[in-house]
């Protein structure tokens, strides 16, 4: 399973104080990053997912079963509070203030509202294959903002990242299959599957890293995206990174984990 969320760190400029609750600042910057929506559109994404699953996997495709368990997997609330939790235990006490200011601002609502955009619309297979045509027109040449993206994701080591999360995500499933009978694998023999597919896995989620990217912040004037990669590297920005993805991260490993029980149940049933 590709993990299909990139982590965004934004420039804190020229807004005024955001009020918040002190005592709960990490939700008040979820709550401004779009989290309820950011979840509203992973469901969707996984349940178009589960539906590739089961054609792959199950005998019949997916059946009505199949469907319910998919549906019931990918619980918004539940995912949701998987990534608060990881979040707020990842971000600590690191101070918000700068990130909230950001996000309270004109500026900051309407990059949350582009990136959401974007990843909605890469749902559809389509405008995704569109996406990932212009990145490939553009990759290797000296395009200015393909360097500016270039330089946000190696400041904030967004590829290796998602490669970790998907080969753990990965790796998850099976084991949710061996623990529901469906295979007979040892840890170690999981582990080399899943490292098997370390070279396709990084190729596929840089490919798509670029394409959400370059067509999320195609409409940000170039002097934002520039003040957005040159404070990517601030101890709140990376700490909030890395917050992000521990959160998502964890979420993902659950849903894998619980994928791979429910497949391993609807090929058992298939059988008999």
């Amino acid at each position: 399973m590709a993990l299909r969320f990139v982590a965004c760190l934004l420039s804190a400029t020229l807004a005024s104080p955001v009020i918040a609750d002190p005592a709960r600042p990490a939700d008040a910057l979820l709550d401004r990053l779009g989290l309820p929506e950011i979840v509203e559109i992973m469901r969707e994404e996984g349940i178009g997912y589960g539906t590739e699953m089961a054609r792959d996997l199950i005998p019949g495709g997916a059946t009505q079963g199949w469907q319910a368990s998919v549906a019931r997997i990918y619980d918004t609330d539940a995912m949701e509070e998987v990534v608060r939790a990881e979040f707020q235990e990842s971000f600590g006490d690191t101070d918000a203030t700068p990130l909230l200011r950001f996000f309270g601002s004109e500026t900051g609502e309407r990059v949350v509202e582009v990136e959401l955009s974007a990843r909605r619309a890469l749902i559809d297979d389509g405008v995704e294959a569109a996406a990932r045509e212009v990145f490939r027109g553009l990759d290797g040449s000296s395009d200015e903002r393909l360097g500016l993206v270039t330089d946000f994701v190696q400041a904030n080591d967004l590829v290796e990242a998602n490669v970790t999360g998907a080969l753990n995500a990965s790796f998850q499933f099976y084991a949710g299959l061996v623990d529901g009978g469906a295979l007979e694998m040892t840890e170690r023999e999981i582990l080399d599957e899943v490292w098997s597919q370390e070279p396709e896995t990084r190729a596929d989620s840089r490919e798509w890293l670029y394409a959400y990217l370059l067509m999320a912040y195609e409409p940000l004037p170039e002097g934002d995206l520039e003040a957005y990669v040159d404070l990517s590297s601030s101890p709140e920005g990376k700490a909030m990174n890395r917050a992000l993805f521990a959160g998502f991260n964890t979420m993902y490993d659950n849903i894998s984990y619980a994928l791979g029980l429910a497949a391993a149940k609807q090929m058992q049933a298939q059988e008999l």
